[in-house]
């Protein structure tokens, strides 16, 4: 659903609509209907970069759409590359670490999409190379004579922190967990606007770098605060405040929003609080694991951390990977077990893959003083090793999320697929145009048919029909059993206000009548 819904945010953009969108996928900000302020949920650089390349083009295709993050999938190994031979110095170490963020694992399936995968590793990786130069500046002597490199550090000292913030903005542009690297920015700007030695006129040259920061995230985040105010009237959508509240992943459903209130959350008890932060560490440890260090890399990713634990781009990026984790597990534990935290630790996949051959060079040391390896003849060996269980792990994932069990039926676009064909029915069926479906993906079904969709929400069968009204909806598509209190999936059949009409590609499709 995360990459069909960037996608037609590019679409919208690309045909001239603007942050306007014929879709629901939520009722958080309690939307007054259809058409919709976009992107009051998820951030809009994703869809902007889809329009771009769409726009580039010159068609609206999900081809065209995905240009761009192909071209962003090439570059992050490079930039993999860049980062680790700026913290080890190492050639053949950079060439290891490219060559993993090449392959990739569990991301590689998403890199190529209309999805904030890409983006995100992009602006991590440039953040983590940035604290780092900023950091070799500041040791450099200013004792030298030479007056252009002391004007060019100079210079640098300030413009580093507003490229920093910059990155900041990006990120939160992307991603709405993106704000929590502008608080790594401020603590890690890595300047030294003056180097004298009293703590007085060292808090005053951080404040300054930390102004130059906010001046930076501000000059990319400033519009879309703007345009948040003039049409939520606050700078952050309203719906992030809600889901703060929800007790279950599919409260992100309810309607109206306005249920999920702090009263509302701590009326689940505390005893379902607190299992469901347990449930969310459980599963974030365990994306941890498989995900981010691919199982294999854990141990060479966690030595190579270690050794190089002085480095200012390693210390930011383990506090920006301690607060998403923290944010992922307590304060939005749903979302990030359901795939938050596999997004938002993206960004720090590039200084993962970047320490790993730090890692593994450890390694073989400590083989070479216990065991007398051969350094050369083990690093050869290890090295390939490494790189093919990193590519059978991608191959395995990626033919199994891509194309499923069915070559000729791939998976990665069945939905899409299925969508199409209801619509097909429902164009026999003479349906309108603008006849709205309420649907379990409505981002998809949008772009299977352009036609205007939301969600199913979360409730009961009159809560359903309540939607349907205020939202003019006119067909309901059940995939799954989703309504509370009713079989709808299960014994499908007429009820009052819904008329069954027929299963189409395992879609029960109803019509929504007058009570």
């Amino acid at each position: 659903m995360d990459a069909s819904y960037y996608m037609a945010g590019g679409v919208w953009l690309a045909n001239g609509d603007g942050f306007n969108e014929r879709i629901l996928w939520n009722y958080l900000d309690e939307p007054g209907g259809l058409p919709h302020p976009s992107h009051g949920y998820w951030m809009p650089l994703t869809s902007l970069l889809a329009a771009f390349t769409m726009l580039l083009s010159g068609a609206h295709t999900f081809t065209t759409a995905r240009l761009g993050f192909l071209l962003l999938a090439a570059i992050i190994p490079m930039l993999t590359a860049r980062l680790s031979f700026a913290l080890s110095g190492r050639r053949e170490w950079a060439l290891l670490a490219g060559i993993i963020a090449a392959i990739s694992g569990f991301y590689l399936p998403y890199l190529p999409t209309t999805d904030a995968f890409g983006l995100y590793m992009l602006f991590g990786a440039l953040f983590f190379l940035v604290i780092h130069s900023q950091n070799s500046h500041s040791s450099q002597s200013l004792d030298e004579s030479d007056q252009n490199h002391r004007l060019g550090h100079r210079k640098y000292v300030y413009v580093a922190p507003l490229i920093l913030g910059g990155l900041a903005g990006l990120m939160h542009l992307t991603r709405a967990d993106g704000i929590l690297w502008l608080l790594v920015a401020l603590l890690f700007n890595g300047s030294e606007l003056n180097r004298s030695p009293t703590g007085r006129r060292r808090m005053m040259s951080w404040l300054a770098a930390a102004l130059l920061v906010l001046i930076g995230y501000f000059m990319v985040m400033g519009p879309w605060l703007l345009r948040n105010l003039a049409v939520f009237d606050s700078f952050l959508s309203p719906g992030g405040g809600h889901a703060l509240w929800i007790t279950s992943y599919d409260e992100l459903f309810t309607y109206p929003a306005s249920l999920l209130t702090p009263e509302h959350w701590w009326g689940s008890g505390l005893s379902a609080i607190l299992k469901a932060r347990l449930w969310a560490l459980g599963l974030n440890m365990q994306t941890l694991l498989a995900v981010q260090c691919q199982i294999f890399l854990l141990p060479l990713i966690i030595s190579g951390l270690w050794r190089l634990r002085h480095s200012r781009a390693v210390q930011a990026g383990l506090l920006a990977w301690s607060l998403t984790f923290l944010a992922m597990t307590l304060v939005f534990p749903y979302q990030g077990a359901r795939g938050g935290f596999f997004h938002s630790g993206a960004a720090l996949q590039p200084l993962f893959w970047a320490v790993t051959p730090v890692g593994l060079f450890a390694f073989l040391e400590w083989g070479e003083r216990r065991r007398g390896w051969d350094t050369h003849q083990a690093s050869r060996v290890f090295q390939i090793g490494m790189v093919l269980i990193a590519l059978f792990l991608t191959v395995f994932v990626t033919f199994n999320r891509v194309i499923g069990g069915d070559v000729l039926q791939p998976a990665w676009d069945d939905l899409q697929r299925r969508y199409a064909r209801v619509e097909q029915e429902l164009i026999f069926r003479h349906a309108s145009p603008e006849a709205v479906v309420l649907v379990n993906d409505a981002p998809t079904y949008y772009l299977a048919s352009r036609r205007p969709s939301i969600s199913i929400p979360y409730g009961n069968t009159d809560v359903l029909l309540q939607v349907a009204q205020r939202y003019g909806g006119r067909y309901l598509l059940i995939e799954i059993e989703q309504v509370r209190g009713d079989t709808l999936y299960a014994q499908p059949g007429d009820r009052p206000g819904l008329r069954y009409l027929e299963t189409v590609e395992g879609i029960r499709l109803y019509e929504i009548v007058a009570p």
